[in-house]
């Protein structure tokens, strides 16, 4: 019988296997994008034990989809957020707007990642088809 899971208020805290789990983006991940984006910087107790407040999540949310959903390079995911003085709030009107300003160093780093991916559209698809079906099988044996 599994157990129950307590939902936490939209407030608390939330140590590093939450995030992992709830922004679907591995432990050490987590810990690498704290040294690329300086402005992640979750609480550390005792032991290293990172907690993060729920700004810091929205921030990753949004570092997530800039790189995973928007293509952005880490170095142009950097400029954006130095631009948009360190807040994410709505991503796709973020790089929407980046691209109409025609801020060239914002726009280079957007265009580069659309036409630098080697996959097209089908075969993302199909990769996602496939990781969401693995993720079925995963939550039927745990």
């Amino acid at each position: 019988m599994g157990a129950k899971k307590v939902q936490k208020s939209p407030d608390a805290f939330r140590t590093i296997s939450e995030v992992s789990t709830e922004l679907d983006v591995p432990q050490h991940v987590l810990r690498f994008w704290e040294t690329k984006f300086k402005i992640v910087k979750p609480l550390k107790r005792g032991g290293g034990r990172r907690y993060y407040r729920p700004s810091d999540v929205d921030l990753i949310r949004g570092i997530r989809d800039l790189l995973y959903k928007h293509g952005y390079t880490i170095k142009g995911a950097q400029r954006l957020l130095k631009e948009q003085g360190g807040k994410v709030g709505n991503v796709d009107a973020m790089v929407s707007a980046a691209r109409q300003e025609n801020n060239p160093a914002l726009a280079h780093a957007a265009e580069g990642a659309e036409s630098s991916s080697p996959l097209s559209e089908d075969s993302k698809h199909h990769i996602r088809s496939v990781l969401s079906e693995l993720k079925e099988l995963k939550k039927m044996l745990g």
